[in-house]
């Protein structure tokens, strides 16, 4: 049953998530009639959560309130902003509501982290057949906004963040019946003003491999952010029909690369899938630079199905390897730590630069020129893969 439950945390989690942001870029270009910082700007606000996160997470969940009752509380406000959002005429409408969204979910992720670690004695081999139903929750998502309803092509993608808010009340009210996962870090003892902002998370970077992981996992998450804002604009502006509903092909495949996680641990350790991560950038990028939906779509599906490497093989990898090395008080404060390395610091910077080279290719008429803007991405991730191969040694995580 305790599995059963996590399962569906994760389902609703990513479902919550998965519905409203990515074709978020599409719907502020086609229907508020954003440009290329407004996108930038809204999609920054998941880093400005991220950053947040680590506070909120260090100051509460690992010194006061059980952490899914704190997860249940979110989730309700956040329903209540997603609500308001949906109902916004303008960018300026908008984003507010958007902006305090963010700063309240994003902190969720750390929690539902911390939530499944704590019922499990080896997270290295039982972490992924529980994570991998926030993948199938993203999936759904996107099938009922692309297929289903058909909300992109009839541009209706209003109802995205409808259904977010719908879906984010039933994951508050689910919250509550989790599993009790009450703070660790709690004592007798009045707490510093260090423990009580989660600061103490902070002392995994005095070691060399977690600090090279630390400013890797900030580097990645540059390009990261150009899929997030970019592909569904991409491709719905380079014709291709349903474009949501096909970007589940990723996810599809992070399902089962999520599943073979555990055996390319056991097989080629922790450095080695990281790097295999990281190249997966590299040629995503490439593939989506020369794709085109005629003859060569056959590139841009090949790019989507590597989501599941990308994904699974740098950022699960990196919560694994995160939650090994955090000491047993500081475990949810270490999973907003990483939080804000992968979410916060390096996609804002993603983000941004993403929006600048969106508007630097601009073609006069309209459009984009699509293989430059990917060429940006694929350099930074290869750079990077470069030189974590050259920092980082080799660990291995498994408990047993």
């Amino acid at each position: 049953m305790i599995r059963v439950k996590l399962s569906l945390m994760m389902f609703l989690e990513f479902f919550v998530w998965g519905a409203w942001f990515v074709t978020m870029g599409t719907y502020l270009s086609k229907e508020l009639s954003s440009e290329g910082f407004q996108i930038a700007a809204a999609y920054s606000t998941q880093s400005l959560g991220a950053i947040i996160a680590p506070f909120i997470i260090g100051l509460i969940a690992d010194r006061y309130f059980a952490a899914q009752k704190i997860l249940g509380i979110l989730h309700i406000l956040g329903a209540i902003l997603m609500f308001l959002a949906a109902r916004a005429g303008s960018f300026a409408g908008f984003y507010p509501f958007i902006l305090i969204y963010m700063i309240i979910y994003m902190p969720t992720l750390a929690l539902v982290n911390s939530v499944s670690f704590r019922q499990m004695n080896d997270p290295s081999k039982q972490f992924s057949s529980i994570r991998v139903w926030g993948t199938i929750g993203w999936i759904a998502a996107g099938l009922i906004i692309g297929y289903a309803m058909n909300w992109e092509s009839n541009g209706l993608l209003r109802n995205t963040f409808y259904m977010a808010a719908g879906v984010s009340v039933l994951l508050g009210l689910f919250s509550f019946l989790l599993p009790d996962t009450p703070p660790v870090g709690k004592s007798s003892v009045k707490p510093t003003i260090r423990e009580m902002l989660g600061l103490d998370a902070l002392s995994l970077l005095k070691e060399r491999n977690f600090l090279d992981f630390f400013i890797s996992s900030i580097l990645i998450s540059i390009p990261l952010a150009f899929y997030y804002q970019n592909a569904n604009l991409f491709l719905n502006e380079t014709g291709m029909k349903n474009a949501a509903g096909n970007m589940t092909i990723g996810q599809i495949s992070e399902v089962l690369f999520m599943l073979l996680l555990p055996l390319f641990f056991k097989r080629f350790g922790l450095k080695y899938t990281l790097l295999v991560g990281m190249l997966a950038w590299t040629v995503r990028y490439l593939l989506f630079a020369f794709g085109d939906p005629g003859q060569g779509v056959w590139m841009l599906f090949l790019g989507l199905l590597l989501h599941g490497v990308c994904y699974d093989f740098f950022i699960v990898s990196g919560q694994i390897y995160t939650d090994f090395k955090a000491g047993a008080k500081n475990k949810s404060a270490a999973q907003g730590l990483i939080t804000l390395a992968t979410y916060g610091l390096g996609m804002m910077i993603g983000f941004w630069l993403s929006g600048k080279i969106f508007n630097m290719y601009a073609v006069e008429g309209g459009g984009h020129n699509w293989k430059m803007i990917w060429i940006v991405p694929a350099t930074i991730a290869v750079v990077v893969m470069l030189w974590f191969g050259l920092r980082f040694k080799d660990e291995k995580i498994a408990s047993s």
